[in-house]
Order: C-alpha cells, then sequence, then structure tokens
C-alpha cells in the first residue's frame, strides 16, 4: 500500500492534520492534495471536531510544489487548491517551522491561525523562477498583511524570517522550535472550549464579512446573533455565567 502523504487523527475535539513527505520537504504533489480534499470532507461531516491543527514531519514545513506537479504535461495544480480548509467551518490552526515557501506558505494562508518557529522563513519565491503565485497566495497574503506588503514579498520573491512575519500579521506568535507543536495544542484547546456554534459563526462573519460593504456585513453580524440566540450552546453560557462556572457546550 502507498504510504499516506498526510495523516489525520483525532484526540477529544481537536483533529491533527500532519504532511508526511520529510525526505521531500514536503512537497506538495497531487497525491497529498487528494489526500487533504478527503480529510477536510471527513472532518466537515464529522460533529465532534471543533478545531484542526495542521503540522509537518521534519526540518522544513514545507517548501513549495512537487516538481512533477508543474510539469507542463500534468496540467499543475487545480483552482484554489486549499480552498477546501479555508472553507472548513471549523478553525485551523497551522504550525510551521523551518522553510515554508510557495504552495508551503499557501497552505499556511489557507488556515486561520498561523504559528511561526523561531527559525523559520516564509515566502512566495515564484518570480525568482518566471512563475506567479498558483495556490491563492497573491489573494490571501494580500488579504492578510495589506497590498503593500503583499507586493514586496511576492515581486521580490524574498522571505521574511519569523520576527518580521509577526511584525507584519502573518503569523500570531512566533516559538522556540521544540515548543512550537506545544503551543499550537494549547491554542487549539482553547478554542475547543468555547461554544463550537459561536466559534463557527464568528469565522463567518468575519470571513465572508470582508468581502461585503460594512454596511452589509454588520447586518450579516446581526443575523448570525439572532441565529445564535435560539441554540442551546447559548442559555447554556448564559447558565454559567450566572452561576459561575465553567459552560458544558454540546454544540446545539
Amino acid at each position: 500500500m502507498p504510504v499516506p502523504t498526510l495523516s489525520m487523527d483525532k484526540r477529544g475535539p481537536i483533529a491533527h492534520l500532519t504532511l508526511r513527505r520529510p525526505e521531500s520537504q514536503n512537497a506538495i504533489d497531487g497525491a497529498l492534495l487528494e489526500e487533504l480534499s478527503r480529510a477536510c470532507e471527513a472532518i466537515e461531516v464529522d460533529d465532534d471536531v471543533r478545531v484542526v491543527v495542521l503540522v509537518a514531519e521534519g526540518e522544513h514545513f514545507c517548501l513549495g510544489w512537487d516538481a512533477a506537479l508543474l510539469d507542463r504535461e500534468s496540467g499543475g495544480p487545480p483552482a484554489d487548491p486549499f480552498g477546501c480548509l479555508a472553507e472548513l467551518p471549523r478553525p485551523v490552526v497551522c504550525a510551521v517551522q523551518g522553510d515554508t515557501l510557495s504552495a508551503g506558505l499557501e497552505l499556511a494562508l489557507a488556515c486561520d491561525i498561523r504559528l511561526a518557529a523561531e527559525d523559520a522563513h516564509l515566502g512566495l519565491p515564484e518570480t525568482k523562477l518566471g512563475r506567479v503565485p498558483m495556490g491563492g497566495g497573491s489573494q490571501r497574503l494580500a488579504r492578510l498583511v495589506g497590498r503593500g506588503k503583499a507586493l514586496e514579498m511576492i515581486l521580490t520573491g524574498e522571505p521574511v524570517e519569523a520576527r518580521e512575519a509577526l511584525r507584519i500579521g502573518l503569523v500570531s506568535a512566533v516559538a522556540p522550535t521544540d515548543k512550537l507543536a506545544a503551543e499550537a495544542e494549547a491554542i487549539a484547546g482553547r478554542i475547543a472550549e468555547r461554544g463550537p456554534i459561536a466559534v463557527r459563526y464568528a469565522k463567518e462573519a468575519i470571513n465572508r464579512g470582508l468581502e461585503m460593504p460594512l454596511e452589509q456585513a454588520l447586518r450579516y453580524e446581526t443575523d448570525l446573533t439572532i441565529i445564535l440566540q435560539t441554540t442551546e450552546d447559548r442559555a447554556e453560557g448564559v447558565r454559567a455565567f450566572l452561576k459561575k462556572r465553567k459552560p458544558k457546550f454540546k454544540g446545539r
């Protein structure tokens, strides 16, 4: 049987996805994209999963596309190859180490929260090779760090170090390499304790609202709030607050 290039395992309410091609610096090939799509489908229908953590084995998170996928005869990667991850209703926490380049950074950009090891370098070097980012990088990077910084990174093709990535908002935190996984797990654990419906709606409100005029986005936020008021979790949150105890959310 072929060795999977992406593994998934559940630990309580957290689903862990791991890139498992360290011998190729976790280069992204067609098999990995298929496995990622299947994993996202499984997570989407699993009500027990509240948060996803994405990590990679080896020294580097991912150095980009597998050469075979970029061969002219292969047709290249599909449009928005990491959209399945970006569109998950559950939050996705990504922890990157070493070099996180090209498709590696585009994969991380499809996640909701990014953490970086102190040794991480993040970039989209495609222009150095006469290409442009083809996995959503030109769009998601600009929406995250702003037009000016995205243009600088993509046009020069130069990566940024972890501390600079933190300064520009590309990552949320920087941690020692040996503590990176624990930091990602801690953040995921805190999210998993929150009301799962509220978390899902909050992610939806931000992601969809950014594409709307402010007035329309505010109405959308209000609509989600009204729907949330009818849930059991909302009532449980009120009861727990009044009784000064930890809420027991059920996702209903």
